[in-house]
């Protein structure tokens, strides 16, 4: 079998697996696998799911501000179901704002003006980094979850300028994206009927099944991004079973050592997970390789700012859209976050790597080092976040935190990157849970979504019985 994972995943990942996922020290995930200049994004394959790309078009200047104003005038497209903003230059931000209207497929009903959030490079890889530097990268604002369409109009208006000044330019080679998410997995994850229970329970969520069931033959690279959770299930599994606390010191006792796992370890129940293989990730989109930090010192929560118009049953269709925006819109190497968490409280696996390991994502620039992103599928700047939501976030926090070695309750200081808030080399204190805008200058995760960072930090301590 080890012969097998070595050969599926290729030398570049050989060193993550030489160790069990729980029988690695927290620390032993050390080695940062760089991505070779040769290894570009993938050419345009014949995979579920499609993107189409419109540029946007000068309109007439806004007359009573005079600001600059791109679009497109409502037109017909074929399907797609998500939608953003993307530009040439990752550098160039965008300050203005960004509307869409939407005809619905089937009524042929167009929506009202919805507005699609410019968050200017908050959500991306650290400067300096091969992904940020492969010439692939574009500017991009955040996708926004639309709904099965099929006809489509947008309009991208400059801010007004100050008295006395010259209109603020827009970006060059605005395009509108139209994502097409492709087929549903086989399988679902739970619906708003079946999802997880009130928001701090006094006990851990029961109930849900292992879903290992029969699978097709795995593709190289579907072998691969299932090899790296080989310790947690099988090949091909769809999702990884949660597991009481007791169940999760014993599979993880070789990690703790004997005397540590005698003297009860700090760590929550593991929870219940979709992978990637549930949520059907095309993982020919990806590039191949998987890119490992030291550790995961904080977890960063998100909102996702895809709007909250989603039922928990299109919840992989959403993935498979933000996943196929990151990858052939953004220029990223895959998704950006390491988890999700949808309304109903069910947690996906994110970015490939392996759900127990430090991968390095690209979810809070500067900050992606040692440490995860976890993005709460909606938008909860004015919304608030459903408690099974927040539920979902403090269990995987006081596990995923636990396995290694931090107090959900504590701080842990990380080196910036760089960005818009702190310089480059700058040491910086932070929670150990962490609201995106605690690293970057964002809105992110919506004001509702942040006030609730303390109940999960309080709750996520407790499931790890402290």
């Amino acid at each position: 079998m080890r012969a097998f994972l070595a050969t599926s995943i290729g030398v570049a990942c050989s060193a993550a697996l030489a160790l069990p996922a729980s029988a690695a020290p927290a620390t032993s995930v050390t080695t940062s696998v760089s991505i070779p200049a040769s290894a570009s994004l993938p050419a345009e394959v014949a995979v579920p799911g499609s993107t189409q790309s419109l540029p946007l078009r000068t309109l007439p200047a806004d007359r009573a501000t005079g600001a600059a104003l791109q679009g497109l005038t409502r037109r017909d497209v074929r399907p797609f179901s998500l939608v953003g903003v993307v530009w040439d230059d990752p550098d160039a931000e965008l300050h203005g704002s960004v509307q869409v209207r939407t005809r619905a497929s089937g009524t042929g009903a167009w929506s009202g003006w919805q507005s699609v959030e410019t968050h200017n490079d908050d959500h991306a890889a650290d400067p300096g980094t091969p992904e940020r530097d492969s010439g692939t990268v574009r500017g991009s604002t955040a996708p926004l979850w639309v709904g099965a369409s099929d006809g489509v109009e947008v309009r991208v208006r400059a801010e007004a300028p100050r008295a006395g000044a010259s209109p603020a330019p827009l970006p060059r080679g605005m395009r509108i994206e139209l994502v097409d998410p492709g087929d549903e997995p086989a399988s679902e994850p739970a619906s708003e009927d079946t999802a997880q229970g009130p928001e701090i329970p006094e006990g851990n969520d029961t109930g849900t099944t292992s879903g290992q069931v029969p699978v097709p033959a795995l593709t190289p690279e579907e072998s691969a991004a299932s090899a790296v959770n080989a310790e947690l299930v099988p090949l091909g599994a769809t999702e990884i079973p949660e597991l009481t606390k007791e169940e999760t010191e014993t599979a993880y006792a070789d990690r703790f050592g004997e005397e540590a796992v005698t003297a009860k370890p700090y760590i929550g129940p593991r929870p219940r997970i979709v992978t990637r293989k549930g949520w059907g990730a095309d993982e020919r989109l990806r590039e191949r390789n998987f890119v490992y930090t030291k550790s995961v010192q904080v977890a960063f929560v998100h909102h996702s700012a895809t709007g909250n118009n989603y039922s928990c049953k299109q919840a992989p269709s959403v993935l498979r859209s933000i996943y196929r925006y990151h990858v052939k819109s953004s220029g990223w190497r895959d998704f950006g976050y390491n988890f999700a968490v949808d309304k109903c409280g069910n947690i996906y696996e994110g970015r490939a790597g392996g759900v127990a390991k430090a991968v390095l994502g690209a979810h809070t620039r500067g900050f992606n080092t040692n440490s995860m992103g976890i993005a709460v599928l909606g938008t909860y700047s004015q919304s608030t976040p459903p408690s099974s939501a927040v539920t979902a976030v403090a269990r995987l926090t006081a596990w995923k935190l636990g396995l290694y070695g931090k107090d959900p309750r504590g701080k842990s200081t990380l080196t910036s990157g760089g960005g818009n808030r702190y310089k480059k080399g700058a040491k910086v204190k932070l929670n150990a849970i962490s609201g995106h805008r605690d690293g970057f200058s964002t809105e992110c995760p919506g004001a509702r979504l942040y006030g609730k960072l303390g109940t999960v930090r309080s709750a996520a301590a407790k499931y790890q019985g402290r």
